[in-house]
């Protein structure tokens, strides 16, 4: 026994086919003078098609949860399915005759496509084709960029010009300097704080790559060195 659904929708009669495809993201290069090799990548959403039979008429193989009805309700939980741009679980529930379970399918997808078919074939019915693809949460990260403040200028006296020196002598080689980290951080931050180039972190990064093993994590406490 087959039950299906489309969020908690059951679906009167059970699709006779049903297609579940998990496409390969995998890469294959061509390496001088070593054939192929091919780079094992996470796999691309899963694709679900089928058809389904929505009946007009009662008949003795269809499955209801409140009894009997047309096939009206049921197309239009299946619009609101499109519309409301929200993802649903897609259920398959698979049993032996005696009741003992299978295996089943639960899924996160969303609704891309539906096409309503009517046949004279078929009578009063209808049958739907679905097209499902699966949905995976995701979320974005956030970096809080502080710009410094101006100062306004501030006046000073003139100093007398300097006296020329009989010998010159190598300007003194400037120090690196150091920075421990606060909480709300990143190294964007720090870079637009002591270079004014937000995009200058790879300097910080490289300077400090026996602390940082990943530049979009440093944490608060951690002292980093600034290179000149």
């Amino acid at each position: 026994m087959y039950y299906v659904y489309l969020d908690k929708l059951l679906l009167p009669v059970t699709p006779s086919k049903l297609t579940i495809k998990t496409k390969n993201k995998n890469k294959t290069l061509i390496e001088i003078n070593e054939g192929e090799i091919n780079i094992l990548k996470k796999a691309g959403l899963t694709e679900i098609e089928f058809d389904a039979m929505i009946p007009n008429v009662k008949y003795p193989f269809a499955v209801y949860k409140n009894g009997f009805q047309n096939a009206k309700p049921f197309l239009e939980a299946i619009e609101k399915l499109k519309t409301n741009q929200q993802p649903f679980q897609f259920i398959v529930s698979r049993t032996y005759p005696n009741g003992k379970g299978l295996f089943n399918t639960n899924i996160k997808v969303s609704l891309e496509e539906y096409t309503i078919k009517e046949d004279k074939k078929e009578g009063m019915d209808v049958v739907i084709t679905f097209k499902l693809k699966q949905y995976r949460d995701f979320g974005t990260k956030i970096c809080k960029i502080k710009f410094p403040t101006t100062q306004k200028p501030v006046a000073v006296a003139p100093t007398p010009a300097p006296t020329r020196a009989t010998t010159s002598s190598p300007a003194p080689k400037q120090q690196n300097k150091t920075y421990t980290v606060v909480r709300g951080d990143c190294l964007w931050n720090i870079a637009k704080k002591f270079y004014g180039n937000g995009s200058q972190y790879t300097k910080i990064y490289n300077a400090n790559r026996d602390k940082i093993k990943n530049p979009n994590l440093i944490y608060p406490g951690q002292v980093l060195t600034i290179p000149v």
